[in-house]
């Protein structure tokens, strides 16, 4: 049986990102366009190894300070003032990478200004005095479901009344460290990734990416309405064979949508059963709900990707045209016919469902809505 979704509505009082294409508004544009971000980089950066799909905003190669922070700063400029990282406005960061890229790059020269914030919370703490936010900063991460778990985080204290509004910003750029890891386990090789398609060989491709949502309580045009969250804790990296967990996750949040109709921004990277499991899941779930991916563009931001993807689809949906990006990187056959490789109109839709998926059987889901 599924588990009841927590159905703690907040308001989006700003939303936006950062990825190669630039800003959410630009980056829906780029993929309503069908343009691909992903590129064949050498897996290890300026040390070479064999080509692999990364979308990168500059060199993958870690600097002092680190190649993030500058990136950081042109998406702090548009989130509202406020006394961020107080008691009632604290600030949630998410993410799987934090400053690891720069660990990394002290292995290679050993020059120790890395180690000021090549940590989780030395990164944090870098962060937190770059942007003059105050004590109350929580730090999440639990691989790519971690920006769901802020989001829904930040839905409780306000529900709570433990805060007035909650600023959740999530960041992750890739590093030789991080691409390095993914393609010992194969599953990032030398192919694009081609999400829901039905292939010999999955594959999928790592992208920069950092986001940001400040919500509220107040009601707002778009509305996270509700968060569904299922660990498996089933294997390290795989799922249940059976599906259980999406279905699990899928059935939840299907629960919560109720008699909306609604379209599905799923996980899809490119894996092959995960991408089946999820596809076939949300169709038994949400009959007839187009299903989309957008990591055959962005690649997978790990545990940014939830927010990444967050901001894109408000803004695709509040576009002057309401369009939403299809499939990227996809083709025939697709794994079910709900899978939507072209765009669509979002005008028919008062709902949206935005689902992350992890290793190790971890999976969340949330309800955006659009009034």
């Amino acid at each position: 049986m599924p588990a009841p979704p927590d159905q703690l509505s907040a308001g989006i009082a700003a939303c936006d990102c950062l990825t190669p294409f630039g800003d959410a508004a630009a980056t829906a544009t780029a993929l309503l366009a069908g343009r691909i971000a992903l590129a064949p980089t050498p897996v290890l950066g300026r040390d070479g190894g064999d080509l692999v799909p990364l979308a990168l905003i500059g060199s993958m190669d870690e600097s002092l300070p680190p190649r993030w922070l500058s990136e950081l700063r042109r998406l702090v400029a548009g989130i509202p003032p406020a006394p961020w990282g107080s008691a009632r406005t604290p600030v949630i960061v998410t993410s799987s990478n934090f400053g690891v890229g720069s660990l990394y790059a002290f292995t290679r020269d050993q020059d120790a200004r890395h180690l000021a914030h090549g940590t989780p919370f030395a990164s944090v703490e870098l962060l937190r005095r770059e942007f003059a936010w105050g004590e109350h900063v929580q730090v999440f991460s639990h691989a790519c479901v971690t920006a769901h778990l802020g989001l829904a985080q930040a839905a409780r204290l306000l529900h709570a009344g433990l805060a007035d509004q909650v600023l959740v910003f999530s960041f992750d750029f890739v590093s030789p460290f991080v691409a390095g890891g993914f393609h010992s386990l194969k599953i990032l090789n030398g192919s694009m990734p081609a999400p829901y398609a039905v292939r010999e060989t999955g594959s999928i491709g790592l992208g920069d990416g950092a986001a940001f949502a400040v919500l509220t309580r107040e009601s707002a045009p778009f509305q996270l309405a509700a968060h569904a969250l299922h660990n498996e804790m089933f294997h390290f990296t795989g799922n249940q064979p059976d599906g259980a967990g999406f279905a699990a996750c899928a059935g939840s949040i299907a629960s919560a949508a109720g008699g909306r109709r609604v379209w599905v921004k799923g996980h899809g990277t490119g894996t092959l059963e995960a991408g089946r499991l999820e596809a076939e899941a949300f169709a038994r779930a949400l009959p007839g709900a187009p299903l989309v991916s957008w990591k055959g563009s962005l690649g997978h931001t790990l545990g940014s990707c939830g927010l990444v993807e967050l901001a894109v689809a408000v803004a695709a949906w509040r576009g002057v045209d309401g369009q939403i990006p299809g499939t990227l990187g996809g083709a025939a056959p697709s794994f079910t016919d709900t899978v939507a490789r072209e765009s669509f109109g979002g005008g028919a839709f008062d709902g949206a469902i935005l689902t992350s998926n992890a290793f190790g059987g971890a999976h969340a889901a949330m309800l955006l809505t659009h009034d």
